[in-house]
């Protein structure tokens, strides 16, 4: 082993990917493990950190290089020791000097000023901070100050953080350069908001902010700034949003000619975009997303689970993102459990015209009722096809997926809760290893030895004790 060269080690690890046999491979021998620390870029702890602090600094101390760093406490109780707390950033920040990307998730003894110690992170440029209940405005905006080269932050479920504030200090003019930021108050559970959302133009010395913010809770306090504003006027006071990127909306109203529906037509540089439970969303946004955002590459399309008072979407939206997105890459169509509106929303016509016309590499369906197996054999024209996830796709049989052996780049498949596949359906792919991976959950007549030599890498989960009504 010492006689190996070091970059032949470097890409031995490389391409193990799984965290478990990483570990495990490099304690075979004491330059492995060496490589090993210097090579790892990505790190996610969470619980079993005991001591938090003394741990983390361990880790850090073993893999100086991480670029990549997620801290979750999700299931965390007293029995399992003390979480990181503010000190743990500090120990983060001083020996992490790479770190761009940082999650904090269920963190409930980090407070502002261990977000003051990340301040100092010249190199971090995206943020997620899910349900930290101890920090306040006063914690976030030194930090986004602070870190320059920020073009991500993720808000979810900051309970403490008063909009108010953001407003009032956002406003305040520094530097020419300007920062557009789009808050957004969301309730959980289901409700839908009630308050008229209002974004804002201010300026002030950091570079930009890719405008991305998910399920801040509903503040009363931003009404009191907003409301005092004429709704005929709010195209007037919109904020310029030409360099957004990512937009994702989840449990929205999308009102005609107000509100989040301006958001849509004026992006124009969208790249992905993630619509989730919008209610009132027609196909007049969805066209009007699709002649501003030509270059848009990724689309989440998920239906609302109420349809009493919309319009759904039709083919019409599909076909307008086939003749003007001409670089989407990734399609995800969804439908809530028992949407029998399913039905009426987009035809298998619509969805094969916009595999026709765009280079489309992953195609996710779940509970699309139109794709069948006659959607199946069409697919074999689809060229650019990589990745296909089928999700409760009961129309879709053994002969419709024995059509997948004949897709020509197909690598991943991925099968969930599809009643109709059986081994019978998957038997052409057996012993071929065509594809790189494929995955089966829930699939009551596919069995694992039934899949075995059908992928390169099979990953097959199955739950006898769910009952068939749970899986429609």
């Amino acid at each position: 082993m010492d006689a190996l060269p070091e970059m032949l080690l470097w890409e031995i690890l490389r391409r193990v990917k799984t965290t478990v046999d990483r570990n495990s491979l490099s304690l075979a021998c004491k330059r492995l493990h060496e490589v090993d620390g210097e090579e790892r870029q990505s790190l996610r702890v969470g619980c079993g950190l005991d001591p938090a602090n003394e741990a983390l600094n361990s880790l850090c101390q073993r893999f100086p290089n991480l670029t990549k760093v997620e801290i979750t406490y999700s299931g965390w109780m007293s029995k399992l020791g003390k979480q990181l707390d503010d000190m743990g950033l500090l120990v983060l920040s001083n020996n992490c000097p790479s770190l761009t990307d940082l999650t904090l998730s269920y963190c409930a003894s980090i407070s502002d000023m261990g977000l003051g110690h990340l301040a100092s992170c010249s190199r971090l440029s995206s943020l997620k901070l899910n349900f930290l209940p101890r920090i306040t405005e006063c914690g976030i905006l030194p930090l986004v100050m602070g870190c320059k080269k920020l073009t991500v932050l993720h808000l979810i479920r900051c309970e403490n953080i008063s909009y108010l504030q953001w407003a009032e200090y956002l406003h305040t003019p520094r530097k020419n350069e300007e920062l557009s930021m789009f808050l957004m108050d969301m309730e959980r559970s289901g409700f839908i908001i009630n308050h008229q959302r209002r974004p804002f133009r201010h300026k002030f010395g950091h570079p930009k902010l890719m405008k991305k913010f998910g399920h801040p809770k509903l503040m009363k306090d931003i009404s009191k700034v907003y409301d005092k504003f004429d709704v005929d006027r709010w195209q007037n006071q919109w904020f310029p949003c030409d360099s957004m990127l990512d937009l994702s909306l989840v449990n929205c109203i999308i009102s005609p000619g107000r509100g989040l529906s301006c958001l849509l037509d004026k992006c124009k540089n969208l790249e992905n975009i993630h619509l989730e439970e919008c209610h009132g969303l027609r196909d007049s946004h969805i066209v009007s997303l699709a002649e501003k955002s030509t270059g848009l590459r990724s689309i989440s399309l998920c239906a609302p689970s109420a349809f009493a008072d919309i319009s759904p979407l039709t083919d019409e939206s599909l076909k307008a993102l086939a003749l003007n997105c001409s670089m989407l890459g990734s399609v995800k169509i969804a439908f809530s459990l028992g949407d029998m509106a399913a039905i009426s929303y987009f035809t298998l016509h619509g969805i094969l015209c916009l595999m026709e016309r765009c280079p489309v590499r992953e195609l996710s369906l779940d509970h699309v009722t139109s794709f069948n197996d006659v959607g199946m054999e069409a697919l074999r024209s689809a060229n650019w096809l990589e990745s296909l996830e089928l999700v409760r796709s009961q129309e879709v049989s053994d002969e419709g997926i024995k059509f997948v052996a004949q897709f020509a780049r197909l690598h991943t498949l991925r099968l969930r809760k599809c009643l109709a596949i059986s081994d019978v359906g998957l038997k052409p792919l057996v012993g071929t290893y065509k594809l790189g991976f494929l995955s089966i959950e829930h699939c009551p007549k596919i069995s694992e030895g039934g899949v075995h030599g059908a992928a390169i890498s099979v990953s097959f989960k199955q739950d006898l004790r769910r009952g068939y009504r749970e899986m429609l």
